[in-house]
């Protein structure tokens, strides 16, 4: 099981998550976080730390946001790992 960044993450990339995580499997893209699911232990500690809360386990993704579950997937392993917090994009 693993956990999803979905759409209210998308020029927002709060990274109070990543730090909390303690698998670092956290990956940053250009405009989105994203979770890679072979790396995530379903343990939850990033999800009462999105401010925005765009981060849900896989068995309650939105149905909107579904898409969401194999972008995670196909997007982690091409992006670099993150584990520290920065500042997030503007306008958020």
């Amino acid at each position: 099981m693993t956990h999803v960044v979905c759409e209210p993450c998308f020029d927002c990339k709060y990274t109070d998550c990543v730090v909390v995580c303690p698998v670092e499997c956290f990956y940053e893209g250009e405009r989105i976080l994203y979770i890679h699911p072979d790396e995530c232990i379903d343990c939850e500690a990033c999800v009462p730390e999105c401010p925005v809360e765009a981060i849900f386990h896989e068995d309650n993704v939105p149905e909107e946001w579904k898409d969401f579950t194999p972008l995670n997937a196909e997007m982690a392993p091409k992006c670099p790992v993150i584990t520290e917090k920065k500042e997030p994009l503007a306008g958020k």
